[in-house]
């Protein structure tokens, strides 16, 4: 494991890589961390919402967007 000592040490892009690498690893063992029960809840909400029309849906430009206008 690595100290927390040995990361304040590392580059920006040595900590990035090293994130990458460990996402990779939980995603070669998805299979073993099951879903929370709320993660299906918030998905049948949101279901819920297209189908009754209520969703509303941006581009990837609109979001960015809305995220700038969103900063103070």
């Amino acid at each position: 494991m690595l100290q927390a000592d040995v990361i304040d040490k590392m580059s920006v892009s040595e900590r990035l890589r090293t994130m990458e690498q460990l996402w990779d690893a939980l995603a070669r063992e998805e299979s073993k961390m099951p879903s929370p029960e709320w993660h299906g809840q918030v998905l049948a909400e949101r279901k819920a919402r297209v189908e009754r029309g209520e969703a509303k849906f941006f581009t990837l430009d609109q979001l960015r967007n809305y995220l700038r206008e969103q900063k103070p």
